[in-house]
This record gives C-alpha cells, sequence and structure tokens, in this order.
C-alpha cells in the first residue's frame, strides 16, 4: 500500500527553516542544530536562527550528545559548538587532511580520523589520562566511528571488518572480520551488537561477547541511515522502499528471526530517526515526504508531502517535543 489518502496530515504546523544543504540535524540544548555542508551550523534559539561560521569549506561529518557538537571539515579542523553559540577548535591536522568522521562520547570524549589515522581525546579533568590526545593507525581508511557506551573503547568501521580499540590501553584493537567495504556503523545501546552498512545493498553485525556476526540483507540499495529505538529493542534503517527494523532484544539479536516491515511506499526510504522515548520512527524519503511511523501498529501521519528533493536530514529535540527534517532545498521544524 503505498496510497497516503486520508491518512491524518500535520503538515500545517511546519514551521519553514531557511536553510538549505543540510546534511545532518543534531539536538543541542533545547532546540537543534542543522548542519550545513558549506562552512556553517544553523542553531535556532529564542531569538531565532543563528548561523555559525565552523569550517573554511566543507563540513564532512558531525556528532552530538545533546550538549554541544563536533564537526570535522575538508580544513583538517576538528570544531565543537555549544549550544550558545560559542565555537572551540579541538584539533588541527598538521597536513591539513580532511576529517573524515567524527564522534562523541557519553563522557565527552571527542574521536576524528583523517587518512587512516584515527585520533582521541579524552574528557579533560577526568582521571590521570584525562585530556591525552591519543592516536592509531587502522589497517584501511576509516569509515566510520562510535564510542561504545559502556568504558572508554572506541569501535571503527573499516575495509574487512570492524576494530575495537581501548585508547588508554597498550594491547592491539580487538578485530572483527568480514570480508568488504564497511561504510558506517552504530552499536546498540546496551553495548552488545555492533552493526555495520555495507558497500552492498545489507548490514552485517557482531555480537560484541562473542565476536558471533549476523547478515542483514533485502534492501535494493545502500543502507545510509540507522536509528535505534528509545527502548533498543529494534534498529530501523533505510536502503529500501519501506522502514526496515531488526529486531534486537533477545540475546541472539535478529539473527534467526524476520524483519518488521513499516511505512511501504513508492519512493526509498532515506533517513529513519527513531523519537528518543516513545515507540515512533520519523522517516524521510527521496520524493521528499516525511512520515511519523507508530512502531507497534505501523499508523503514520503525514508531516510533509512527496514534493522536492530528497529528505537527507531528520532530528529530534533531547526531550523528543519538536521534529526537524532538511532536504537540499529547504528545512523546517514540527512542534508536537
Amino acid at each position: 500500500m503505498t496510497d497516503r489518502e486520508g491518512i491524518t496530515s500535520i503538515t500545517d504546523r511546519v514551521e519553514r527553516i531557511d536553510a538549505q544543504g543540510v546534511i545532518a540535524i543534531l539536538p543541542l540544548g533545547s532546540s537543534h542544530a542543522f548542519v550545513l555542508g558549506e562552512e556553517a551550523v544553523l542553531l535556532l534559539g529564542k531569538s531565532g536562527p543563528q548561523r555559525i561560521a565552523v569550517h573554511d569549506g566543507g563540513i564532512l561529518d558531525a556528532a552530538g550528545d545533546g550538549k554541544r557538537i563536533v564537526t570535522g571539515g575538508d580544513d583538517g579542523k576538528v570544531v565543537a559548538i555549544a549550544a550558545d553559540g560559542t565555537t572551540q577548535t579541538i584539533a588541527t591536522d598538521e597536513k591539513r587532511r580532511w576529517i573524515d568522521h567524527v564522534a562523541l562520547g557519553g563522557d565527552g570524549s571527542v574521536a576524528w580520523s583523517c587518512g587512516k589515522t584515527v585520533s582521541v581525546r579524552a574528557k579533560a579533568g577526568k582521571g590521570d589520562k584525562a585530556g591525552e590526545l591519543r592516536q592509531r593507525d587502522m589497517p584501511s581508511t576509516p569509515a566510520g566511528l562510535a564510542f561504545l557506551p559502556k568504558g572508554f573503547r572506541l569501535a571503527v568501521a573499516h575495509y574487512n571488518g570492524v576494530s575495537l580499540w581501548f585508547p588508554n590501553l597498550a594491547a592491539e584493537p580487538e578485530q572483527l572480520a568480514w570480508k568488504g567495504s564497511h561504510l558506517g556503523l552504530t552499536v546498540s545501546p546496551d553495548g552488545r551488537f555492533i552493526v555495520t552498512a555495507m558497500q552492498e545493498p545489507q548490514l552485517h553485525g557482531w555480537r560484541i561477547a562473542d565476536a558471533r556476526d549476523m547478515r542483514m540483507s533485502g534492501y535494493t540499495a545502500r543502507v545510509r541511515s540507522m536509528s535505534w529505538t528509545a527502548d533498543g529493542a529494534f534498529l530501523a534503517t533505510g536502503g529500501s522502499e519501506q522502514v526496515i527494523l531488526w529486531p534486537f532484544s533477545g540475546k541472539d539479536g535478529p539473527m534467526g528471526k524476520q524483519p518488521k516491515l513499516l511505512a511501504p511506499a513508492a519512493s526509498r526510504v532515506t533517513v529513519v530517526a527513531c523519537h528518543p522515548r516513545e515507540p515512533v520512527i520519523a522517516t524521510g524519503f527521496s520524493d521528499g515526504m516525511v512520515l511519523l511511523v507508530r512502531v507497534d501498529d505501523g499508523a503514520e501521519i503525514l508531516v510533509r508531502a512527496p514534493t522536492g528533493g530528497p529528505v537527507t536530514a531528520l532530528g529530534w529535540t533531547v526531550k523528543g517535543d519538536v521534529l526537524a527534517f532538511g532536504t537540499e532545498d529547504e528545512a523546517g521544524i514540527l512542534p508536537l
């Protein structure tokens, strides 16, 4: 079923935002930060939109924890932006190499990659090694970074698998091997599973405790967006003409189980963003449509009609009371 005539529509409640080329939307304070593809971040505050120049060129990646966001640019800089708009340059690559990927840890630690090198700086003021810079070359160019929720440990996706690195230890990183190009990764909220997006239209995952791996297929295109439900029971993914949710509530994750399929459409799902507290998924499509989809029964609410270019970013506030979306041409917010 792809005909959505008659479903509940709240498109008239959307507030338009003057922002083009949005590549990411992250919660910041009580509002949002719209990360633009070139040079700047747009902060939404009580006094209106505030444009913050953070890079001399393109922004390649961004991460946030609700209190600040960190961006990496093709100018070789890693920059942190606070909710009040103040910025801090965390690092500048000596060779001005591109900062391809960034990640934020739950304790405020920051990781970034350029070339084959991954760098980690622990949060200042915590322990004897606080604030120290740790670096390690990976087997190949990293394609994704993510801190594990427990302990000071970083997951790095690269060609032929994932490296699990303890930056404060001299030991070699543990390798989770699977041949092929791993182009992004996510860690389950409970820290038990790691899932990567492959160059092929499929996902690959591991149970960290015993490195048992799993393959998740059935996509029509490469998966570029993954998001965990608030309770960690499902991993919602794009990459097909419907939202595909893999079950992770049991000890074996999705092994031997079928995924849940929601919001079938004529166009492909480009972005998914799970509500931070409720079983609801914000879903963006290649035809510009945005839906709210309830996990339990698949009920839908139309947020944006299928017009214009593909949805490039979705994001909730920390409390989940406002949804924001971005496309190549425009952006908007929906207070709930």
